[in-house]
């Protein structure tokens, strides 16, 4: 299955990834956020692949938590004429999707729901771009339109 996808825009902000600068200290939660458009992860994966490879940042697997999508991708997905290994696990994280790159690096982005409002969107991006970690109880996700906060503290993938 081959896909090409434009980078998009919603609400008229680029909102779709933000990753933590290389040099940023980390409690070890995540590093970085994403927020897709829908839990459809056979649309959004090409955009998030292409985001980021246009970051210089290489996926070669992608693994989320099954319950958390409403369709998974197929187990290779060919994505700008290079193969992206995918897998879902019912033990990992709903909040969490975890990227391999470069074949051997861990990334850890937080998924903000595709329901939250633009503004605790574009907050929760933000904030996970940030060069200093301002602890581990910043809130970042968001449900619907009402703002749920959410401890991070040990929040891993399985």
């Amino acid at each position: 299955m081959t896909v090409q996808r434009a980078a998009g825009f919603r609400n008229g902000i680029d909102v779709r990834v933000r990753l933590r600068p290389a040099t940023a200290a980390t409690d070890g939660t995540f590093d970085g956020a994403w927020w897709p458009r829908s839990r459809l992860l056979s649309v959004e994966l090409p955009e998030l692949v292409a985001a980021l490879d246009s970051l210089g940042v290489r996926i070669d697997r992608f693994t989320y938590a099954v319950g958390a999508w409403d369709e998974a991708p197929a187990r290779k997905v060919v994505i700008g004429g290079r193969t992206v290994r995918t897998g879902g696990f019912a033990s990992m994280d709903q909040q969490l999707v975890s990227l391999t790159v470069d074949g051997e690096r861990r990334v850890d982005l937080l998924v903000v729901p595709p329901e939250a409002d633009a503004l605790t969107g574009v907050r929760a991006l933000r904030l996970a771009g940030l060069r200093e970690d301002t602890g581990s109880q910043r809130g970042l996700v968001a449900t619907g339109s009402r703002p749920q906060v959410v401890p991070l503290a040990g929040v891993r993938a399985g």
